[in-house]
């Protein structure tokens, strides 16, 4: 792989509503060319639940004011809110020689790797995509592949009210129990989560670790780390 193609850029956008972050990712994929670097976008969500494809309407059990919006990733329901990073990976996965499989190993490796780091032994799991701490998920993941080219990723649990998620099946898995860094002696700010994330990742895309960046001037952007 060349410089050029193993390149990384990775953009902070701060607090942001969730769709119209989905509709940035899908314009940038749309419009991107073969050279265009791959790119890493961190943020946190205002609460929102998010249905893939495959969602099931039953899975959504007492949602309350939190409104819950389609997308086109893969799976069931999950819940973002302040306090999760979420990193959204768009790759040419077929300039890395990623298939989707190959893809979901390398983001779940990753959160795997950073966890370590952190003293927490997470594991992955086969048949639920996603990243746990014993029974409990602390991670997931969910993917939409176009052209070649990736979007959607991956939310890992910092420092957030986890009570939402008891108005879901999370992922379409009835009593699910989730976790988050803070409650397990790992980072409590989204800062110190991006710091491990961020260079675990790079490194399992086969990319040096890219420097933070905010995102461009001209879109709603939220403060800096």
């Amino acid at each position: 792989m060349s410089s050029s193609s193993s390149e990384l850029t990775a953009l902070w956008w701060g607090r942001q509503a969730y769709e119209p972050m989905f509709r940035a990712q899908q314009r940038f994929t749309e419009d991107r060319g073969p050279e265009t670097p791959d790119a890493l976008w961190a943020l946190e969500h205002d609460p929102v639940y998010t249905q893939g494809q495959a969602g099931r309407a039953e899975h959504v059990l007492a949602p309350g004011a939190i409104p819950v919006v389609s997308t086109d990733r893969g799976g069931q329901v999950t819940y973002h809110g302040p306090g999760q990073l979420v990193i959204y990976l768009l790759v040419d996965c077929r300039r890395r020689a990623l298939g989707v499989r190959g893809l979901v190993d390398a983001i779940e490796g990753s959160l795997i790797d950073a966890l370590a780091g952190w003293g927490i032994e997470g594991h992955a799991r086969r048949d639920a995509p996603g990243v746990y701490v014993g029974a409990a998920k602390i991670a997931s993941l969910g993917l939409r592949v176009r052209r070649g080219c990736s979007y959607h990723g991956l939310a890992l649990n910092v420092a957030m009210d986890l009570a939402p998620f008891a108005g879901i099946n999370p992922c379409g898995m009835a009593g699910l129990a989730v976790t988050q860094t803070v409650d397990l002696g790992g980072p409590g700010t989204l800062q110190d989560a991006l710091e491990g994330v961020l260079p675990a990742l790079a490194s399992r895309l086969g990319a040096p670790c890219p420097p933070l960046a905010l995102a461009p001037a001209g879109g709603a952007l939220g403060a800096p780390l």
